[in-house]
């Protein structure tokens, strides 16, 4: 647990797969690609008509990449493949068969904001703030951009991720990430649970067309997302970001 991990559990059609990681649920490379491979390998469970995507505890949904990864990485090789992490997690979600539902139930940042928006429905509790703060340390949104700009347009994609500021759940919900806001995280769980047990009575080949009809337009995501990869992974070689993410370890 020290090191995070990832779970399945299924249940009345309905899978849960939940991510951890005691730094806030951010996401170093080895969880990154479990929870890619998870969601993968749960698409082609027949035992799941539904998957309801979650992380542990009830604080920050996530704090997007691991800092202490990506102080560590000295070669553009190795960066790429970091970053390449949450193009699986994005290209998995969209690939995927079943719809993906996320509980959102705290702050959202960076690779987060990517994964919230490629999920096909998301609820969040009231405190589910969002942030793409990777210009502020000279990379940029590059490998999550295109699952953001999707859901909420190219317009507020650009100033989410210009200015690199916070923007509350109302405002989430507002363009579209989340589809609704709860008060508690018990309404939020009755709300996720609801709408899985409903889905789950659909037919599974309705919905797997359904899904393929929503993700028209990306069958090109594979190698766009790669080549996103390799711009955050040669900007975070760069002096400039170097010494931003030493800055912000060190608060």
């Amino acid at each position: 647990m020290d090191n995070g991990n990832v779970t399945v559990s299924i249940a009345n059609n309905i899978a849960t797969i939940e991510f951890y990681h005691p730094k806030s649920n951010s996401l170093p490379g080895a969880i990154l690609k479990k929870l890619a491979d998870t969601i993968t390998e749960t698409g082609k469970n027949s035992e799941a008509k539904i998957i309801i995507l979650k992380s542990g505890g009830e604080k920050a949904f996530c704090a997007g990449a691991s800092f202490d990864e990506l102080v560590a990485i000295t070669d553009f090789n190795t960066g790429k493949k970091f970053f390449l992490g949450f193009a699986y997690v994005i290209n998995a979600i969209r690939t995927c068969p079943k719809f993906v539902i996320s509980r959102i139930q705290g702050k959202v940042v960076g690779g987060g904001v990517g994964i919230a928006s490629a999920s096909d429905y998301a609820l969040a509790h009231q405190s589910s703030s969002i942030k793409l703060s990777e210009l502020a340390i000279g990379i940029g949104p590059f490998v999550v951009g295109p699952a953001v700009e999707r859901k909420i347009g190219t317009g507020a994609f650009s100033t989410l991720s210009i200015d690199a500021d916070w923007r509350t759940a109302k405002w989430t919900k507002q363009y579209g990430i989340y589809k609704d806001i709860y008060e508690t995280h018990d309404q939020l769980d009755q709300a996720v649970s609801l709408l899985a047990k409903r889905l789950a009575s659909f037919s599974s080949e309705a919905m797997a067309d359904m899904k393929k009809v929503l993700w028209e337009g990306t069958e090109h995501w594979d190698e766009l997302l790669e080549k996103r990869a390799e711009i955050s992974g040669r900007l975070v070689l760069t002096e400039h970001t170097k010494n931003a993410i030493a800055q912000f370890k060190a608060k």
